[in-house]
């Protein structure tokens, strides 16, 4: 399950499948909240709405987008926020959370490091077979959050299995 965080408009997509098979959609939506409310009540909206989709969807993995810095602050603590929430409604399940970069989501699932959101919202479209790209843009983050984690993810998994076996032989000689 891939998240975009934001307090206004906070991305969920799961995508199913494993590295060197064709990926599918299982879900994507987007989680809104009103400016008009408090942030702590727009905060536990974001918290049902995700709570919601792993008890429908139970996924393996969530991945979250992982914050850097932008010029506009207000921005960057709520989105800091709700990718908080997200974490913390993973780890509550004791599900694995990986967080990946925007530029890292680009390059994965466009092979551009700087692809723009029409370019990430394309490949995401191809990748999965759809007929249409997924909107708002934060979807089709998501969704591209979802492929990277599968995409690197599984490849991560395997090399820290592969150290963990090895040191582990070491330890018996």
């Amino acid at each position: 399950m891939g998240i975009d965080p934001g307090l206004t408009r906070c991305g969920t997509g799961v995508v199913e499948g494993t590295v060197g098979r064709p990926l599918s959609l299982v879900d994507v939506s987007v989680i809104r909240t009103s400016s008009d409310l408090a942030v702590p009540d727009r905060l536990v909206t974001i918290e049902a709405g995700i709570e919601a989709r792993l008890d429908d969807y139970r996924p393996d993995a969530v991945a979250i987008e992982r914050i850097f810095a932008r010029s506009d602050v207000s921005t960057i603590m709520g989105t800091a926020q709700a990718a908080g929430v997200a974490m913390v409604c993973a780890a509550r399940r004791g599900l694995p959370i990986a967080l990946h970069t925007p530029s890292e989501v680009k390059a994965a699932v466009s092979g551009n490091g700087r692809a723009d959101k029409t370019q990430v919202g394309a490949m995401v479209t191809r990748i999965l077979r759809l007929e249409a790209t997924p909107k708002p843009a934060d979807a089709a983050d998501a969704l591209a959050l979802a492929i990277t984690h599968i995409w690197r993810g599984g490849a991560q998994a395997r090399i820290d299995a592969a150290l963990a076996a090895a040191a582990g032989r070491r330890g018996h000689r």
